[in-house]
């Protein structure tokens, strides 16, 4: 629809600002190759991670943004750089002395400690693209292994060789003084060991296409750089491969902008325009430090999808990429919620909001109607008061809330219900500290008993809410907020929680007067 196309180049979404910088590179003259292609990196030395899902989720929505506002066919590769050698044995995998001996060899050369596959790049790879199919992404999987034993990186190796001394030129200046004296671009694999060798080159012969070098015993090898004999070092494969494919947008992480000017540089040497790069900033943990994987800091994808959706992971994922957020466990209920609250806006939006909202890019412009009639925060502090070890329990007091919903009609509720009791009892229940309340607490706490034993106004989360806003103010809490806290650190053990009247209306009345009596008679702290 036009009026949809106007919106979309208007629009100032990120992904849509990405697309329409892509779209600029073909604004007189469509792509030779007949498709805008779209490409993440993988390094296999191990499993798929976070970080791998929000490169490829993140692209994935770029790429979608730039089908709305072109007709030019769009294509994905994930590259997986499995020629590598292993510098280190994981210490994640079994066989751990058997890889020892296959250090500095090409991953797909690598026995697979698992016994699975062919070796350990192919069972990475095979987990690599498990992993992203589990998620739904569109894609064309590449290996590097086979990029280069197949003859299609070739024509770029010859390239490299004639134009050596201005890659070279280019990599040395990047350089400390003592790494340069033994660089080179290319990196030779051993005919006989297999390894990939860190060794100075003693000539790069243009004209045939080979390189000479003494392997560590001294031994003198000339070898073609063609075939896969060879590998390239990883900053110069980075802007050889964009050369070799024509990638037109690639994004990365902060740590490699400083990288951005060498990849261009290379990828032009080679005689193809650099593509468009998005650099994200990276995720943080807790306390503000880099997530790593060898420390093991910060949220991994798997701990995320025990306690919360794939959508949510990507709700995340959208929001402010530039921006360095912290990524732990405390994070997850906020995101479940401002996921659902962007599901519910979206049906009253026009076109233009619609493209602004995060679910149009997660859903790929398929959104689905929230089925989530209570919030995410609220069913935690539901499992919190009732104990709940199961969703079952929460389900009893969901249908006395909702009669028409049911597990059956309410899938996306009866997973956040499933997710909130699991992630109550790993993070909530024990970390749980009530304490008695203040003798104006505790005449305020015994007023609100009182009123809601004579309640006659049913389950109106908004009375009810009015209810205990006006117990708060005549007991002279100023600021209410003080009053509100109060609540949560006497009757559910934390310093904060959902709108109360809405807990009470979820809860029940007679419910949440028995639990303010056991508070006031102190079994809450007690137990």
């Amino acid at each position: 629809m036009p009026e949809f196309r106007d919106a979309a180049m208007t629009s100032k979404a990120w992904p849509f600002e990405e697309a329409r910088r892509v779209l600029k590179r073909y604004e007189t003259t469509p792509p030779e190759k007949g498709y805008v292609l779209f490409e993440t990196g993988y390094g296999p030395s191990g499993l798929p991670h976070i970080g791998t899902f929000g490169e490829v989720a993140r692209t994935t929505m770029i790429r979608h943004a730039f089908t709305q506002i072109s007709d030019i066919p769009t294509r994905l590769f994930c590259f997986s750089d499995d020629l590598d050698g292993m510098r280190k044995v994981p210490d994640n995998v079994p066989n751990q002395e058997m890889l020892r001996e296959h250090l500095q060899r090409p991953l797909t050369s690598v026995p697979d400690p698992f016994g699975e596959f062919d070796s350990f790049g192919h069972h990475n790879n095979a987990m690599l693209r498990r992993f992203l199919d589990t998620f739904g992404f569109e894609y064309e999987f590449i290996s590097a292994t086979d990029f280069y034993r197949s003859g299609q990186f070739d024509e770029i190796l010859l390239r490299c060789a004639e134009r050596y001394d201005a890659l070279m030129q280019v990599m040395l200046k990047s350089l400390r003084e003592e790494r340069q004296q033994t660089y080179s671009i290319f990196l030779p694999i051993h005919p006989e060991t297999g390894r990939v060798l860190y060794v100075p080159l003693k000539h790069v012969d243009a004209k045939d296409g080979t390189i000479t070098f003494d392997d560590e015993t001294g031994r003198e090898w000339t070898l073609p750089v063609t075939g896969g004999n060879v590998k390239l070092q990883w900053k110069p494969d980075f802007g050889a491969r964009w050369a070799a494919l024509g990638v037109d947008f690639e994004m990365y992480g902060k740590d490699h902008s400083t990288n951005t000017p060498i990849y261009d540089a290379i990828c032009k040497i080679l005689g193809t325009p650099a593509p468009e790069h998005f650099t994200y900033e990276l995720f943080l943990d807790e306390n503000g430090e880099k997530i790593s994987k060898s420390k093991g800091n910060g949220l991994s994808i798997d701990e995320w999808l025990t306690y919360a959706s794939t959508e949510s992971l990507a709700y995340f994922m959208f929001q402010k990429p530039k921006t360095a957020k912290r990524m732990y466990f405390d994070v997850i209920p906020k995101a479940v919620d401002e996921y659902h609250q962007q599901l519910q806006a979206y049906a009253g939006q026009d076109a233009k909001a619609r493209l602004a909202n995060p679910v149009w890019h997660i859903h790929g412009g398929e959104v689905p109607a929230s089925d989530m009639v209570v919030s995410f925060a609220m069913l935690l502090n539901l499992a919190s008061v009732a104990g709940a070890d199961d969703k079952e329990t929460l389900w009893g007091f969901i249908r006395r809330y909702a009669p028409d919903a049911a597990p059956e009609t309410h899938p996306g509720l009866d997973q956040a219900a499933g997710f909130a009791v699991r992630y109550y009892n790993d993070f909530v229940k024990p970390e749980k500290v009530f304490r008695a309340p203040t003798d104006m607490e505790r005449a305020a706490l015994a007023d609100l008993a009182e009123r809601l034993r004579s309640w006659d106004g049913g389950l109106d989360a908004e009375a009810l809410q009015g209810l205990v806003f006006a117990v708060g103010k005549e007991h002279g809490f100023d600021p209410l907020r003080d009053w509100f806290k109060a609540i949560y650190e006497v009757l559910m053990g934390a310093s904060q929680g959902p709108r109360f009247g809405g807990f009470i209306a979820l809860f029940g009345v007679d419910e949440t007067v028995a639990l303010i009596d056991a508070a006031l008679a102190g079994n809450l702290v007690t137990a």
